[in-house]
């Protein structure tokens, strides 16, 4: 017997339903444990299988889902790092990476589009899985064509109970009065923790409910026959008006890096025959500025381009904009000197490092920016950019942020710098090797302070398995070896 569309759609709708809940099931049974660890590797991991699986069993020739195993490799990042920025980063880059998934099923090209599209294929994976799992549910299945008495029934089933509760409540009651044994067995079977029991049924449900959106949005969703084409944007700024606000702006910067050349590059000399000047100073007030600088540049070039006609001749613009790009990298090099010189100073903390990563992916976007955009390869541009971005995060998770900031902290105290015991414990798991390794070199009191920091931290702290991390198993069993 042959199916029609629409039955094929709704016993597809089915299955997607009944997986959802097993999906929401499962990330209750997973994630209540708090910090996340394996159990996000294993509920993203279990998603993004279930995924493929019925991409294979409904569409045998689609095999589209390369970005699925993108999240995994992110969610497994969790159960590596025990760093609070890198979990964040990590379930950041597995959100961007399901709801690129979703797009990119639905025709998007991830490789040829401008921001305007990725922004409205990510909102429309947003907005489906918040809102998909209704239309899957009431609109999806057909309930009235299921075959089997049960699946008819199952409504009607559910009223009687709904019917009986009270029934059952006020009866049961006379009857526990009438017989003290018949009491304590009921008080024994009533005997359930329903506070717990609707924690847990209401986290399945949200989670179950998130899961049917985004597999209905994954699985479901009507595929355009073509992709949307990158249109040019219904709003215009003219030739001349845009080229002159990039010449005063190259202007602009200009005469800040010729006035402040010494200011910029002046480094300790420069700081120290300043009267007033202190190395907080010339690198504080400067860096974050400076770094503000280097990330409004970027968004506000690519709207200028954007604004630009594509049958506008842009010779001048992408002279322009290429001079700006240049010396912006001038005040990003300074940027990157006064943080040098406040480190040198002040030693590394986690706020430091992680707006010195920023400005070197501000770089490498840059570069890209400069390959693509200013070639008149625009569409290119935030594929690599967001591309850049995953590699800057796996960077991070190989350099091990945390670790390093506790080793040139520890350079400066061979130095003769003060060494901040109390923050160096205060950081994450992933600092605890570095840390003991480090020991033998600092002062007896600073020993003695880190020791103690770690012990009230790690040497009872037992995990649960399931939010079991790399770096907390670690930490917990080098310093119980320590103590002993």
């Amino acid at each position: 017997m042959c199916l029609n569309h629409d039955d094929v759609k709704s016993q597809r709708a089915l299955v997607v339903l009944v997986v959802a809940v097993a999906l929401g099931a499962l990330g209750d049974a997973l994630l209540r444990a708090i910090p996340w660890g394996l159990n996000a590797a294993l509920c993203v991991t279990a998603g993004a299988v279930v995924a493929a699986a019925l991409r294979w069993r409904f569409e045998p020739l689609r095999n589209d889902l390369a970005l699925l195993a993108v999240a995994v490799l992110f969610a497994w990042g969790c159960a590596w790092r025990d760093s609070g920025t890198l979990k964040a980063l990590d379930v950041a880059t597995v959100l961007l990476a399901l709801a690129l998934a979703v797009w990119h099923a639905q025709g998007g090209s991830l490789a040829m589009a401008s921001l305007t599209a990725y922004i409205g294929g990510v909102g429309d994976a947003v907005f489906g899985t918040l809102g998909g799992a209704a239309r899957l549910a009431w609109r999806d299945v057909a309930w009235a064509k299921l075959p089997g008495r049960h699946w008819r029934h199952a409504a009607s089933v559910a009223v009687g109970f709904l019917i009986a509760l009270p029934l059952l409540a006020g009866f049961g009651a006379l009857l526990s009065s009438a017989d003290a044994v018949f009491e304590r067995l009921l008080l024994v079977i009533l005997d359930i923790n329903f506070a717990l029991i609707l924690e847990h049924l209401l986290l399945t449900a949200v989670l179950a409910w998130l899961a049917g959106g985004y597999l209905r949005a994954l699985l479901l969703k009507t595929r355009p026959e073509t992709p949307p084409q990158t249109a040019d944007s219904t709003l215009a700024l003219g030739y001349v008006e845009t080229c002159t606000v990039l010449a005063c702006l190259n202007l602009l910067f200009l005469a800040f890096i010729v006035v402040q050349f010494r200011n910029l590059f002046g480094g300790a000399e420069h700081v120290q025959v300043m009267p007033g000047l202190s190395y907080a100073v010339y690198a504080r007030r400067g860096f974050f500025e400076l770094v503000w600088v280097a990330a409004l540049v970027l968004p506000l070039l690519l709207g200028a381009d954007w604004l630009l006609r594509r049958q506008v001749r842009k010779a001048a613009f992408r002279v322009l904009a290429g001079a700006l790009v240049a010396m912006l990298f001038v005040v990003m090099a300074s940027a990157l000197e006064r943080m040098r010189l406040y480190q040198q100073e002040y030693g590394l903390t986690e706020l430091r490092f992680y707006t010195t990563a920023f400005m070197a992916w501000l770089a490498m976007v840059f570069v890209w920016f400069a390959a693509t955009v200013l070639r008149g390869r625009r569409e290119r541009f935030l594929c690599g950019a967001v591309a850049a971005g995953a590699v800057a995060v796996v960077a991070l998770h190989t350099a091990n942020p945390d670790a390093l900031i506790v080793r040139v902290n520890t350079a400066r105290a061979q130095a003769g710098r003060p060494f901040d015991a109390a923050y160096a414990a205060s950081l994450s798991a992933d600092a605890v090797p570095a840390l003991l390794t480090a020991l033998p070199d600092l002062k007896t009191a600073e020993q003695n302070a880190v020791v103690a920091a770690l012990r009230r931290k790690w040497f009872h702290v037992n995990d649960d398995w399931r939010n079991w991390n790399g770096s907390r198993a670690e930490a917990r069993r080098l310093v119980r070896e320590c103590g002993k």
